[in-house]
């Protein structure tokens, strides 16, 4: 088989790395891959390390052992994560984005491939070494984000329904009331779709009273999960009084007048307590 150059060896090396986040790639894989030893192997995984480290594109991690292997952790640096929060915000106070009802137009930013990626790879910084068996969204304009940050967590999408398909098979429901309106709904989840016991995250797009996400907890809570945290894109800053309390926004709508045209809407940063 043709013999690759080590700069050809450590551009492939990133390559796969780059399409298999959070997930282990053994020597033996790149060895036959490249076909090359695995000590060369191993010289250019030092380099992609350095490299992608020293640009703060993320992290790359050795796993020694005769299984041994290395995996890509894609984790924004602080000063990046800042910049595009700040730039979403500049974007959504636009007063265009006001429409009919008083609501925020932003499903241009989440069905974005370039912003929604970008968005998953924050959220999954925030759980990467934490042991997440699947990531739990509700249908349909949080699927997304939820999807972005199971791809960069490396792990499954559970999607919550309103309704049930009969190709789910056998659902689990529930009614929960909505934490704005008051109203009754029900959520559904195949039976099949979460192991018992399992260790979750709830992603969603926006929040405002809680009551989705405290239904979503509710439902998880039939098949023995564990939350281990729960991310919005955008939370309301009213009402101050949310059905749950242990969430985290990446940005706060501070404030949204239809008749002024003004909107508020900044980031959020860990410690704040106005909500």
């Amino acid at each position: 088989m043709e013999k690759f150059k080590r700069n050809e060896r450590i551009g492939a090396i990133i390559k796969v790395l780059a399409d298999h986040p959070n997930q282990v790639i053994t020597y033996n894989y790149f060895s036959e891959l490249l076909t090359a030893a695995k000590s060369s192997i191993s010289e250019d995984v030092a380099v992609v390390k350095k490299t992608i480290e020293e640009l703060k594109m993320g992290k790359v991690e050795t796993v020694s052992g005769a299984a041994g292997g290395v995996k890509y952790i894609p984790v924004l640096d602080n000063s990046d994560r800042e910049q595009f929060i700040d730039e979403m915000c500049t974007m959504l106070q636009d007063q265009n984005r006001i429409i009919s009802g008083g609501y925020l137009y932003y499903t241009d930013i989440i069905y974005s491939s370039e912003y929604v990626d970008r968005i998953g790879k924050i959220i999954a910084g925030d759980y990467i070494y934490k042991d997440i068996d699947y990531v739990v969204t509700m249908e349909t304009k949080g699927i997304p984000i939820a999807m972005m940050t199971a791809r960069y967590l490396n792990r499954p999408l559970v999607i919550v329904r309103r309704g049930n398909k009969v190709t789910d098979g056998a659902t689990v429901s529930i009614n929960y009331i909505s934490g704005t309106s008051s109203t009754v709904r029900t959520i559904s989840l195949p039976k099949r779709s979460l192991k018992d016991g399992s260790k979750v995250i709830i992603v969603d797009d926006f929040m405002k009273g809680g009551g989705t996400a405290l239904g979503i907890i509710n439902l998880l809570k039939e098949f023995n999960t564990i939350v281990e945290g729960i991310s919005v894109l955008i939370a309301s800053e009213a009402p101050q009084n949310k059905l749950i309390k242990d969430y985290e926004p990446l940005m706060i709508l501070k404030n949204l007048n239809s008749n002024s045209e003004a909107i508020e809407i900044v980031p959020y940063k860990k410690g704040d307590t106005v909500l």
